[in-house]
């Protein structure tokens, strides 16, 4: 069982009586939490994550080029595996899962045509089914040669914890119901070149998916690294700032009124820090300001590239030692990616941030579109935005933080209006943004003003 601070009803109550102040300033305003995030934490366990970690890495390798046809060894092994256990879980929650391989042949890059396979199973929205959150692992495993089919790679860390968390994170999510749909996906070929990615966000372009966000799990299990430190309190959020695909006019636009760093994977990262800091107590996003690692690649990309957000999660502190490398011991020094170094319960505690995560965005109604802000020379600054319906939704909630600032320090729910002005606030010294907010209290991811309101 992931374990973490219990929040028991009367803790619940002491919480809601600390914020019932501001919320009495408007009547009407959602509550601060929903309680179902709770019981998503409470069930998440290391238990399982450690099942099914050890269940991956005893498949010996998972290189995408390794053995397809053995019911005990390779990549073919390991996704069948995979799609039998996303059947077993739609099997517990009446076939809530809708679960298929996404394939193509690559021939770029790879030393014969070879068939790179995903594996996603789908768990459709109620309301608003084509709006989609991702969550992602990686199948594939590799040792120090990335092409090399034959030998041990056992990927414990890297990255059957992620593939594990994500499974996990299904267990957890087919309890409930939600209003967009989530998907939870086992990617191929992340190791040559991001090939199932790539893949797959190709699908979501081809069938016009609607993406909230992509959670990238990738290595989620390491809390000793390679400088030394012992850390299981805190995790990265890798995100890009502007998006890939931003026209000259959105670019200048950018360059004299701000934006470089609120572009949407930017804005999801800030979710995810926001949802660690509110359920889950001595844990704490690190919000990377870069796409990824230096010199290094995650399956978030091809969906960067492809205009959608997305990010990177991962541990705090890496240990290279135990990625990509052949299974030896030198002088005494340990080499290779094997159980024994992974920290079961820590990958237990950032699947549970997944979950929440996904479950906030699944819950929350859909974000304000055409975001704008006015307020030149003036003392007032005034927001407007268009309202999207849904029947969850309870209004909207304005952010605004210094311009220095990472995350969104200051706020107010101003209820179901498409428009308002914030008294005293000079918009020349903040940045501002919207989200939309549920009857349950969850919200959207913020959204930053695209244009300027001109009539004001």
């Amino acid at each position: 069982m992931f374990r973490h601070a219990q929040h028991t009803p009367l803790m619940l109550a002491l919480t809601l009586m600390v914020s019932a102040p501001a919320m009495a300033q408007r009547p009407g305003a959602p509550p601060p939490v929903d309680a179902r995030v709770y019981d998503i934490l409470a069930a998440a366990s290391a238990d399982r994550v450690e099942r099914d970690i050890r269940t991956l890495a005893g498949f010996g390798t998972r290189n995408t080029f390794s053995d397809t046809l053995s019911t005990t060894r390779g990549i073919g092994a390991a996704r069948r595996w995979i799609h039998a256990e996303f059947e077993r879980i739609s099997a517990a929650c009446g076939g809530c899962l809708e679960v298929r391989y996404v394939s193509h042949v690559q021939e770029q890059g790879a030393p014969q045509p070879t068939h790179v396979v995903n594996v996603v199973a789908i768990q459709r929205g109620k309301t608003t089914p084509n709006r989609y959150v991702i969550m992602s692992g990686d199948i594939d495993s590799r040792n120090s040669n990335g092409r090399d089919g034959q030998g041990d790679a056992p990927g414990a860390n890297d990255n059957a914890s992620g593939m594990a968390g994500t499974l996990e994170a299904a267990r957890l999510l087919t309890r409930h119901e939600f209003g967009a749909s989530i998907v939870y996906a086992g990617l191929s070929g992340e190791e040559q070149g991001l090939w199932g990615g790539a893949r797959l966000a190709e699908v979501a372009t081809q069938e016009g998916w609607d993406i909230i966000g992509v959670l990238n799990n990738d290595m989620i299990g390491n809390t000793a690294g390679i400088d030394g430190i012992v850390d299981n309190t805190t995790f990265r959020v890798f995100s890009e700032g502007p998006t890939a695909r931003l026209s000259d006019q959105e670019l200048n636009s950018m360059r004299v009124y701000g934006g470089e760093v609120d572009g949407p994977s930017r804005q999801l990262a800030r979710y995810i820090a926001r949802m660690t800091d509110t359920y889950i107590p001595n844990l704490s996003a690190l919000l990377i300001y870069r796409l990824d690692r230096f010199g290094r690649g995650g399956h978030h990309r091809p969906f960067n590239d492809a205009g959608f957000p997305g990010v990177r999660i991962m541990e705090t502190h890496e240990h290279y030692d135990r990625q990509h490398q052949d299974l030896r011991n030198e002088n005494g020094r340990h080499f290779g990616d094997t159980v024994e170094y992974v920290d079961f319960e820590y990958a237990a505690k950032l699947t549970a941030v997944n979950a929440i995560t996904l479950a906030g965005l699944a819950w929350a109604p859909p974000a304000p579109r055409n975001v704008q802000v006015g307020g030149a020379v003036s003392a007032h600054t005034t927001l407007a935005w268009e309202r999207t319906p849904d029947p969850n939704l309870a209004g909207y909630r304005i952010y605004w933080r210094r311009t220095t600032s990472p995350t969104w320090d200051h706020s107010i729910f101003v209820g179901d209006v498409t428009e308002h002005t914030l008294d005293n606030i000079v918009i020349d010294n903040w940045f501002f943004g919207v989200a939309a907010v549920g009857r349950d209290g969850n919200e959207s991811v913020v959204v930053f003003p695209g244009g300027l309101l001109r009539r004001r």
